[in-house]
């Protein structure tokens, strides 16, 4: 039987002529951080004093015995970061240059020191233009030559921080005779019988050649086997009526365990055991009177995708626990998201990240790692794009959560619109990619599952890269230049991108920026803010609506987390309020790799925004809003859920007072994943100029549930609307029987908009239940804060905040 042995002890790191302790999986960067040799570049502006670490060549060593019995020893790098020599005893072992595979080396009877020596990626870089020529990019960083995580090399939310070092988990593996070298499991399924073909190929010593093999498989209390004369086989397994694995929201997520096994006559030679789902998914991409449509349809179920983008959770992904990936995760599911975009320009994530979506319900859609340039299609790069590729569809396929392969980030829209087209002058930029090789390979080795070239892409050149009436969409002309009401000028067939930015939660801020005077534009904010022009677009959406603070950081602070929430929910409620003409949005972004001001909804620190609470409301299976529309103001009746929703709307126009003018109540019954869209009658409409009345819409969730949705529509920016001074009571109830927990009681004595709890404000480790809610005069609400310790009334005012222009 197989023998492995990890390898993640006994790693030193040579810096100068020191060794310094090394963990792996590790890097560079957390090496010498752990030796106190370099200050925390997520701190203040220490990102730029550290910049010198990725322009060194840098060797990680250790001692290697030999103890094994079996005919042959292979060292097994998972990931090394990125190129890099190995040798064993001063003898050469290997050469990588690619940071998103793995690698294999025949070490048999080897032993001495072991070597890692890696050259700066700039220098990788650099000697692989020298071959290729020039390419564009969107930064001014050398992305494009070299595989390696994009967004090392900064982004527009991401520091610079060019790392190396092995990455993922090495091993010893000592085997005889043969081993197994892949699986490929095609999971389909047909009518009611779930058809597992499980496609297994083999490596063999000189000893095991020609020698019988037997290969067996079980799932469900089934078995399968061969004989195995060969170096392939195939075994096949029927299932009947299988539980099917559903999105959440959907259904269950059944999963059965897939164990094979490769033996001769004196036993098991290795084993190789995954988790599997039964499930069926495709996209359609119907033309009809709208466009080309790019809908997801699992199990037969056509699905409006509640996504949301991830990009690598640390600047440093090997500090990425299996821990933190569920954390993270199950904040995305618990903001009712069913959809995760997995970006191309971070890295293809460790299988901690897909069992979990597996677990929760969450669909992957999986970009190759292409993001924002045009890449050349010569040598090197083009091997090591098709390996890379290879070994991440092999590695990811047996996870029922991936649904989608998608070739490329921005770069067939980029190729047509960012003045790429001349300087290329005819060279290679990407497209063999993703209109060639990749989707060869997916149909090669996985066709179960869909691949679209791009995103955004219309589904050919026939049409803009980028036109919302076909196939996926970004949508950053409304972030960059427009009032977020203009998300609703157009209804795109799906949304890929689309976001607004905030700055992380104040306790984030005050660790991330130690003793600094808080301001917007003071050093710290601006060196953590990497948006072009960030802060102005930041100003100009919150100047669109309100006063501009001056002086007060903490009412900028909450005004501009209040719009990018509102900003989000103004689009999310447009877009599902047009289902199913729009399949889906995915939101820009989840997550944040440093405590920085970006479109996140939770930031570096793991901290919800109120976006996160928003996403939580607008993301919900019901969802209640007012639209304006062409024809006149419409209430939406969203209902993703799969049974009907029956209510009671309850439509008042109300002065600022909270007098009520009008009122009226309208039973709905909306059907299963559908709309009901009704026109708001004339009477409770206010004047598109008033200043002095607005319109609320109440429903009960379900019958029975005790949640009530609202929703609002004010005629006027609230700069221009006449509230009176917002003034409400507070008080504390602590819960029974939960020390750490409290409830805050707010009573309203006016109207109270977007009233707002930060709850860190109380307590680093605090958190609360929901995001901004609007009050009338007379009502209260609970919110619940958790992790605060003991806190007074006061300490809960100076946390609480709401719209006030007066």
């Amino acid at each position: 039987m197989k023998d492995v042995t990890p390898l993640t002890g006994g790693w030193s790191l040579r810096h100068g002529e020191d060794l310094l302790e090394a963990r792996v999986p590790g890097c560079v960067h957390t090496d010498l951080l752990a030796a106190r040799a370099i200050p925390d570049p997520f701190l203040d502006r220490n990102e730029g004093d550290v910049a010198w670490v990725g322009r060194r060549a840098w060797t990680y060593v250790r001692h290697l015995g030999h103890d094994s019995v079996h005919e042959r020893t292979d060292i097994v790098f998972e990931g090394l970061d990125t190129a890099a020599s190995i040798t064993l005893g001063g003898r050469p072992v290997g050469t990588t240059r690619n940071m998103h595979r793995g690698y294999r080396f025949d070490v048999t009877g080897r032993t001495g020191e072991l070597e890692v020596r890696f050259a700066s990626a700039y220098d990788e870089a650099a000697a692989v233009r020298a071959v290729t020529g020039e390419r564009p990019n969107v930064y001014p960083e050398p992305s494009q030559y070299i595989r390696k995580m994009a967004c090392n090399f900064g982004w527009d939310w991401g520091p610079t921080l060019v790392t190396a070092g092995i990455w993922r988990p090495v091993r010893l593996e000592h085997w005889s005779t043969a081993r197994i070298a892949r699986v490929r499991p095609l999971v389909t399924v047909d009518g009611g019988t779930g058809r597992v073909e499980v496609r297994l190929e083999l490596e063999r010593t000189p000893q095991g050649r020609g020698r019988a093999l037997r290969a067996e498989a079980r799932v469900a209390g089934l078995r399968a086997e061969t004989d195995v004369t060969g170096d392939t086989a195939v075994l096949r397994l029927d299932v009947p009526d299988p539980r099917l694995w559903w999105p959440r929201g959907y259904g269950e997520q059944p999963l059965y365990d897939l164990d094979i096994t490769l033996g001769d006559e004196g036993g098991p030679l290795d084993t190789w055991h995954r988790r599997i789902g039964f499930r069926t998914v495709e996209v359609d991409h119907s033309a009809d009177e709208h466009g080309t449509g790019f809908t997801l349809v699992v199990n037969g179920v056509r699905i409006f995708a509640r996504g949301v983008n991830w990009i690598p959770d640390d600047a440093f992904p090997s500090r990425i626990t299996p821990e933190r990936y569920r954390t993270r995760l199950t904040q995305a599911a618990d903001a009712n998201v069913d959809l995760v975009r997995v970006w191309g320009g971070g890295i293809y994530e460790d299988d901690a990240f897909y069992d979990a979506c597996d677990e929760l319900g969450l669909m992957v859609w999986q970009d190759f790692l292409f993001a924002c340039a045009a890449y050349p299609e010569e040598q090197p790069l083009r091997g090591e794009i098709e390996a890379e590729a290879r070994d991440n569809v092999v590695r990811l396929m047996p996870h029922a959560s991936l649904v989608l392969w998608n070739g490329n980030n921005e770069n067939l829209w980029g190729f047509r619109d960012w003045d790429w087209e001349e300087p290329l002058a005819g060279d290679s930029w990407g497209e063999g990619y993703y209109l060639g090789l990749l989707p060869r390979i997916v149909a090669e080795l996985d066709p179960t599952r869909p691949y679209t070239a791009g995103s955004p892409w219309s589904g050919s050149w026939d049409h803009h890269p980028n036109d919302p009436a076909h196939g996926t969409h970004h949508s950053w002309e409304v972030w960059n230049r427009q009032d977020y009401a203009e998300y609703r000028a157009n209804v795109p067939r799906f949304v890929a991108e689309f976001g607004w930015q905030a700055p992380p939660a104040l306790t984030t801020l005050r660790r991330a920026l130690p003793g600094e005077e808080l301001a917007p534009d003071s050093p710290g904010m601006l060196h953590h803010q990497k948006a072009e022009d960030g802060n102005g677009k930041l100003n100009r959406g919150v100047a669109r609506h309100f006063p501009l603070p001056e002086g007060d950081f903490d009412r900028w602070h909450y005004l501009t987390q209040l719009v990018q929430a509102r900003a989000v929910a103004a689009g999310i409620e447009h877009w599902r309020a047009h289902w199913p003409v729009c399949a889906g949005t995915i939101v820009w972004q989840l997550n944040d790799c440093w405590p920085v001001t970006s479109w996140a909804a939770i930031d570096g620190d793991g901290r919800p925004k109120p976006l996160y609470h928003e996403l939580r409301r607008v993301y919900a299976d019901r969802l209640l809003t007012l639209q304006p529309d062409p024809g006149g103001l419409v209430l939406a009746a969203v209902n993703q859920s799969d049974g009907p929703w029956r209510t009671t709307v309850t439509l008042r126009r109300v002065e600022a007072d909270g007098t009520v003018v009008t009122e009226t109540l309208h039973d709905l019954t909306v059907a299963p994943r559908s709309v009901a869209r009704t026109a708001v009658p004339a009477a409770l409409v206010p004047d598109e100029q008033s200043a002095k009345e607005f319109l609320v819409a109440d429903a009960e969730e379900g019958a029975g549930s005790g949640d009530g949705l609202r929703a609002l529509h004010f005629p006027v920016p609230d700069k221009d609307f006449a509230y009176p001074r917002p003034r409400y009571d507070v008080t504390l109830e602590p819960v029974p029987g939960q020390g750490d927990r409290v409830d805050v009681v707010v009573s309203a004595r006016t109207i109270v908009r977007d009233l707002l709890l930060q709850p860190d404000r109380l307590g680093p480790a605090a958190v609360c239940d929901r995001g901004r809610q609007t009050l009338l005069p007379g009502e209260r609400t609970r919110i619940r804060v958790q992790g605060c310790g003991p806190v007074t009334a006061d300490a809960v005012m100076a946390a609480l905040f709401c719209v006030d222009v007066v």
